[in-house]
């Protein structure tokens, strides 16, 4: 019998260090600012380093560009990117990656979604639940994805590979929080939040999908 085809992993090898470390300190971001802020109906002296949160600050034009970016993570401007994404990874025949960009964004906005009440931030209400960014945490996620595939198509080294899949994830996550911040639905800390849970759960979750896919394969030799 055959030997199954080998498929391309979804985190490159040459990134699996660098990236599980920078994975690890995320975490311990989104923990410590999820103990600073707990409970908190307020901007903290961080925030206020930025903007006074609670103003829509933002106007036009850049209003447009704001809410344009914000529909982006909204359900049906997160579904048409999902879509997109899943769609460029089959035809691009990398199966890992397709898992990956779906089970990656599921795990990342149920991280989001949990973490909110354990926290207890809000903004503009007691019913407004803010720490992690759920829309800044989508983004960097999918980007950090497509970086990751990007990545690994083109072959890259260590260093190239980390400057595209970390320049992704600082350029979408930039781009959603200042979007977010700017129309007063976030925190800059909620921001930070979001980014770094992203960091945090894309590597985990692609390191899981290619030690299955491995098992997955061994088992059918």
């Amino acid at each position: 019998m055959d030997r199954p085809a080998a498929l391309p992993p979804s985190l490159p090898p040459s990134l699996r260090a660098p990236l599980g470390f920078i994975a690890v300190l995320a975490a311990l971001v989104v923990v410590t600012l999820g103990v600073l802020y707990a409970g908190h109906g307020r901007s903290g002296s961080v925030d206020r380093w930025f903007i006074q949160p609670t103003d829509d600050s933002v106007r036009p034009p850049w209003r447009g560009l704001a809410l344009a970016t914000d529909f982006l993570a909204e359900p049906a401007g997160a579904a048409m990117l999902l879509v997109l994404a899943v769609t460029g990874c089959l035809l691009l025949r990398r199966p890992r990656a397709a898992v990956l960009v779906v089970a990656g964004v599921v795990v990342t906005v149920g991280a989001t979604t949990l973490v909110k009440p354990l926290v207890g931030r809000t903004i503009h209400g007691d019913g407004n639940l803010s720490y992690p960014s759920g829309h800044t945490a989508f983004l960097t996620a999918l980007a950090l994805m497509v970086a990751l595939l990007a990545a690994g198509r083109l072959g890259l080294g260590r260093a190239a590979g980390m400057l595209l899949v970390l320049g992704a994830a600082l350029v979408t996550g930039a781009a959603m929080g200042w979007a977010q911040v700017s129309l007063g639905a976030h925190y800059p800390t909620d921001v930070l939040g979001g980014w770094c849970t992203a960091l945090a759960v894309v590597p985990a979750i692609a390191w899981l999908v290619d030690l299955a896919a491995d098992a997955l394969r061994r088992k059918r030799r």
